[in-house]
């Protein structure tokens, strides 16, 4: 579904990605996992259109898609979930739901999409009409990815879902995360919690410096 084919990203004459190749398959989930700074953040702003890559290439479903912009790239089907989440604050959480579904009109697919994120996320549904930024950092991380599937992507992208959650929304969070899987989104999910990446994952990928180091089965 994904391949990244030796690409480089500099921010200035900082050499942040150094010919990176990665691949993700139809249906999988993968995880990159790294040390702070390592390049993973990097990895998925590429993807997503927010950075664009000096050289090399990034595929997705046959078509080259780095020159794209990120708009675009969301009516393909791809959906970042950013690091710390990023909800808009000020707007209720159905406004940001709404937020999520913007590059659609299929008004009674997102009204059935709405409940399937109510049914996945109740804690949601109770705050509907809550702002954002009074919701806790688990609820938050909630609605960023409730948001994210709005847009029904076929390749989520997830950015260290777990940091600065409490252990068991870490463990509720990671089990929500499979649940998607199986609904058949395929994932690439970024984590510093390498234990918890490794047991959701079917291939996961070490990064350092801004190179694949290790390339492997998680399991």
């Amino acid at each position: 579904m994904l391949e990244l084919i030796d690409v480089n990203i500099y921010y200035g004459a900082i050499h942040a990605l150094k010919g990176i190749n990665l691949k993700v398959n139809e249906g999988e989930i993968v995880t990159l996992i790294g040390a702070n700074g390592a390049g993973k953040t990097t990895t998925l702003k590429t993807i997503s259109g927010v950075l664009k890559p000096k050289s090399g290439k990034v595929i997705f479903k046959g078509e080259e898609i780095h020159k794209l912009n990120a708009e675009k790239l969301v009516s393909l089907g791809i959906s970042h979930v950013p690091e710390g989440r990023k909800v808009f604050m000020n707007m209720s959480v159905m406004e940001n739901l709404e937020m999520g579904a913007y590059s659609r009109n299929d008004k009674t697919e997102i009204k059935k999409d709405y409940e399937k994120i109510f049914e996945t996320f109740p804690r949601l549904l109770e705050r509907k009409n809550q702002k954002a930024g009074t919701l806790s950092g688990g609820e938050q991380q909630m609605l960023a990815i409730g948001r994210a599937l709005m847009a029904r992507p076929k390749l989520l992208l997830l950015d260290e879902p777990s940091m600065g959650l409490a252990p068991i929304i870490v463990k509720q969070i990671f089990s929500i995360i499979k649940d998607i899987n199986k609904t058949g989104t395929t994932i690439l999910l970024i984590e510093q919690n390498a234990t918890m990446a490794l047991q959701v994952a079917n291939r996961a990928y070490v990064i350092q410096n801004g190179n694949i180091q290790i390339e492997g089965n998680a399991h």
